[in-house]
């Protein structure tokens, strides 16, 4: 490791990182495992540190999860219902030791296409918000992350937290992950899905995404318009069919093929409306 530096103060950070060449970290739960048997020589810059950026606070209109805000955080905090998915995602990150120290900030920038967490943040319409000298910017994550290990995040830039709009009061959520065996796994196939119901018993919003079957979680923005206005009961299920998953590119891999992954795609999606019309 060339140098190691960890500020207290968020402009101290900034100023590092327009020097340019500098690598942000904070739980490392994934910057070491990656370079086992190589050489340490970047410039880091640890933002554990800076005060402020560890809390999940709810603000007029959003939430707001900070940078170094980690999985056990998230667990552990009292939120609204609609979160219920991203605490099941957090459950399916590691052990608890990763959970511990992983930052849901850092699951996002590290942009794998099997993250647990981003299906869940696609789902809420999350978006992220970065930082330089220059100012702050907000992007939708969908515009954030970019593919396989790619982001927008500028060099000079470090992300200050994930914004959440707030959900109505009726909203549920339900994340479901296909991996290998029960736990300590990357994904095969990832769906979280969002349901709200109107006064009638009808669907008043849907949001589903799918994680694990492209280089970047996908909404199935069809699907979400197709069970607007039906009965949110035990038929919704039976509205998802294999044309919704258009928008998802599986690959093959050792953990499946592409067909397996459509299929549990299919199911899963089925098995979150199924679980939220209970």
């Amino acid at each position: 490791m060339s140098s190691y530096l960890r500020p207290t103060e968020l402009d101290k950070a900034l100023a590092a990182l327009a020097e340019g060449g500098k690598t942000i970290v904070a739980g490392g739960t994934d910057f070491y495992p990656a370079r086992v048997g190589k050489p340490t020589d970047e410039d880091v810059v640890d933002v554990t540190a800076i005060s402020g950026l560890r809390e999940i606070e709810e603000r007029s209109d959003h939430y707001l999860i900070g940078a170094t805000a980690t999985w056990t955080d998230l667990i552990r905090s009292e939120l609204p219902d609609w979160f219920r998915s991203m605490k099941q995602a957090a459950r399916e990150v590691g052990g608890v030791q990763i959970q511990n120290a992983g930052t849901i900030v850092g699951n996002v920038c590290n942009a794998s296409p099997a993250a647990d967490g981003v299906p869940s943040l696609f789902a809420l319409d999350a978006s992220v918000r970065l930082a330089s000298l220059s100012g702050e910017r907000d992007l939708p994550i969908g515009d954030f992350v970019l593919g396989n290990r790619k982001t927008a995040r500028n060099d000079d830039e470090m992300v200050l937290g994930l914004v959440i709009p707030k959900c109505g009061e009726v909203a549920q959520s339900a994340f479901l992950k296909l991996g290998a065996r029960r736990y300590l796994v990357i994904s095969i196939v990832m769906v979280s899905t969002i349901l709200e119901t109107a006064d009638d018993g009808t669907v008043a919003d849907c949001r589903v995404a799918v994680g694990s079957c492209s280089e970047v979680a996908r909404r199935l923005s069809d699907l979400e318009a197709a069970v607007r206005g039906k009965p949110a009961n035990a038929t919704l299920a039976e509205l998802v069919t294999a044309d919704h998953l258009s928008p998802l590119s599986p690959i093959g891999d050792v953990r499946g093929t592409a067909d397996y992954r459509l299929d549990a795609a299919l199911t899963l999606v089925r098995r979150t409306f199924a679980e939220l019309t209970e």
